[in-house]
């Protein structure tokens, strides 16, 4: 697994799926990551779009098509899923870390399997406290939370802050922020410097204090869902009615929502219904950030923005991490160069199964699915 130079050859190419700007080696990891004896390729204005020329990469060769740096990668790092056809490309053995989404494309899934590629799902890694350095979920809802305030403030009809004119005084936004994971804090955090009247709902109760120390009022809707690996458990029927009710009667005074609920693998919980939505006053609006994995409101569309009838926009983006390429491609590059760092030793890759952050990661592993739901998934009960 390894050229001759006896090194690992790592390799980084331009991602391709529309409107994706990231790319998933900077040049800050790849001067951390030559430190380590290794060989870096990437592919020709890899990182252009991210503000990376090809001159910035001085520890890495450069080549001119994709397929090089395929053909020739022990280690291949991406942001976005490899296709059918660059997965392809790669030799068996090679190991392919980033995004997978196995839940959504399970002949991708197949085709890794089939080519003996070992692969990571990066937002498979265990949530606990080592993980942290490594946790691309995280790292990139940060910047969806921070960039979903924003597109909410641009739709709004309103200023966020409270404003003192001579025409008088101008009342502040009401702006509530439908979950508190990482991009639920920083959506109220950067709707508190905006100006705006922050409210946070979870129905974790162990949110509240966070929400708190961020300035905002904490919404009590008399249900709570505490789960299990930070996130919350599904609720019964009669707990999800008694939410809606409460949330029904809230939101009706409600300027702005942003709702960011979401679970790995799962689709969205559904928390804002048509109903509700027709109880919201005109000029509101919501911004879901779920609306990939199918929005917390009913009637978001994924990539779309619609008026109801009663005059509700409601925000549906996608790839938000994507809008602000520059420091997501920074975040992201480390958390991939912290989970690397792992497994390299003298410019040489040496797996250690016994991790957890690795085995609990990986999905497929010479010619095997090696994550249970997804080989459930992929090859049913046999």
């Amino acid at each position: 697994m390894a050229d001759s130079t006896n090194a690992v050859t790592i390799s980084a190419v331009r991602e391709t799926v529309a409107g994706e700007r990231r790319v998933a080696l900077t040049p800050e990891v790849a001067k951390k990551l030559k430190a380590k004896a290794v060989n870096l390729l990437i592919e020709h204005d890899a990182g252009a779009l991210a503000s990376f020329p090809d001159e910035a990469y001085k520890d890495t060769e450069v080549v001119g098509d994709a397929r090089s740096a395929l053909n020739r990668a022990d280690v291949l790092l991406k942001v976005q899923p490899p296709s059918l056809d660059e997965i392809a490309a790669l030799k068996p053995g090679t190991v392919y870390i980033g995004y997978l989404q196995p839940h959504l494309a399970p002949e991708r899934i197949r085709a890794l399997r089939d080519a003996k590629i070992t692969s990571f799902a990066m937002e498979l890694l265990p949530r606990t406290t080592r993980a942290q350095a490594m946790d691309v979920l995280s790292s990139q809802a940060g910047v969806a939370g921070y960039k979903a305030v924003l597109i909410a403030a641009e739709a709004s009809p309103k200023f966020f802050p409270m404003l003192t004119t001579a025409a008088g005084t101008i009342r502040p936004s009401k702006v509530l922020i439908v979950g508190a994971g990482v991009a639920g804090l920083q959506a109220i955090a950067t709707a508190r410097r905006l100006g705006a009247q922050v409210e946070g709902f979870d129905v974790r109760p162990e949110t509240k204090e966070q929400i708190q120390s961020l300035g905002a009022k904490y919404v009590e809707l008399g249900v709570s869902a505490a789960g299990s690996g930070g996130y919350a458990r599904e609720l019964t029927a009669e707990e999800r009615a008694q939410q809606q009710a409460a949330l029904a009667e809230h939101i009706k005074g409600v300027d702005v929502i942003v709702t960011t609920a979401a679970v790995p693998g799962r689709k969205a919980p559904r928390i804002i219904s048509a109903v509700m939505v027709a109880g919201m006053r005109a000029g509101a609006v919501i911004v879901d950030i779920a609306a990939e994995t199918g929005g917390n409101c009913e009637l978001t569309e994924a990539g779309k923005t619609i008026v109801t009838g009663n005059g509700v926009t409601i925000i549906g983006p996608v790839n938000l991490a994507a809008t602000t390429p520059i420091h997501a491609s920074e975040m992201y590059a480390k958390n991939l160069y912290n989970f690397l760092e792992l497994s390299i030793k003298d410019g040489g890759l040496s797996l250690d199964w016994s991790d957890e952050l690795i085995a609990k990661t990986c999905i497929t592993h010479a010619g095997e699915i090696k994550h249970e739901a997804t080989k459930a998934l992929v090859e049913g009960n046999s």
